[in-house]
């Protein structure tokens, strides 16, 4: 088994081996719950388009709270040191903690399934869009976990780390909401830029090339930043 992989099961051991998981799970799957029922019986709406809209201001909070302990505990508590002293690489490291952390978000994702299923018994459920939002759902929050875990990174503070990946995500939210402030010429580029507009993408159920390159790029490089950031440890 690789080294990543080997890593991303102590992650997630670590994660239900510990009241986090348990308390991130149940916390995210009230809210979403609420959030999901709030818009089934008041707003008279059943169905999930508006629901996965809704899903990155709450993603923006989930997903540091994942990732704030993944690198800034293992520095502030010294084992970081010894975990590479092993035979893994850093990239390896950075990648096995990913992977730990999109279980557990999986997990999450998975328990909001039943919304679909209650759509359905309520009337005829488009199985299409509704795949197709929840597979944007898993690469949304691939990027914002990424980005949580490179906030990790940088610090050995799991506050510090979730206030700065908060903030790192709530800018890639209002990138999109700003568009039409900036000139015309640059207004596709900075809408490209912005997870709202993707975001709206995959709520239809559309799938489309460009958000597929904007999330992998987004978890690419902030992946590599991280890996940056592990190494920069040599050269002090």
């Amino acid at each position: 088994m690789s080294p990543a992989l080997v890593i991303s099961r102590r992650e997630l051991r670590t994660y239900f081996n510990s009241p986090v998981a348990y308390i991130v799970v149940t916390v995210f799957t009230i809210i979403t719950g609420y959030l999901f029922f709030t818009q089934l019986f008041m707003e008279q709406q059943a169905e999930l388009r508006g629901f996965f809209g809704s899903m990155p201001l709450l993603f923006m909070f989930l997903a540091p709270a994942i990732t704030m302990r993944l690198l800034a505990d293992e520095k502030s508590s010294g084992t970081l040191e010894l975990l590479i002293t092993m035979p893994v690489r850093d990239w390896e490291v950075v990648l096995g903690k990913f992977l730990g952390a999109i279980a557990l978000f999986g997990v999450a994702v998975a328990l909001m399934v039943v919304y679909g299923i209650v759509v359905a018994f309520l009337g005829p459920l488009d199985k299409g869009p509704a795949l197709g939002g929840y597979i944007g759902l898993l690469l949304m929050g691939g990027a914002f976990i990424a980005v949580g875990l490179m906030a990790s990174s940088w610090t050995r503070s799991q506050i510090v780390a979730f206030i700065v990946a908060v903030l790192l995500c709530l800018g890639l939210w209002l990138i999109g909401k700003i568009v039409p402030f900036f000139p015309r010429p640059l207004q596709p580029l900075i809408e490209f830029l912005g997870i709202d507009s993707h975001v709206a993408n995959t709520a239809r159920g559309v799938i489309d090339t460009r958000d597929v390159i904007y999330y992998g790029s987004l978890i690419g490089g902030c992946l590599l930043l991280a890996q940056q950031s592990l190494e920069s440890r040599k050269w002090r």
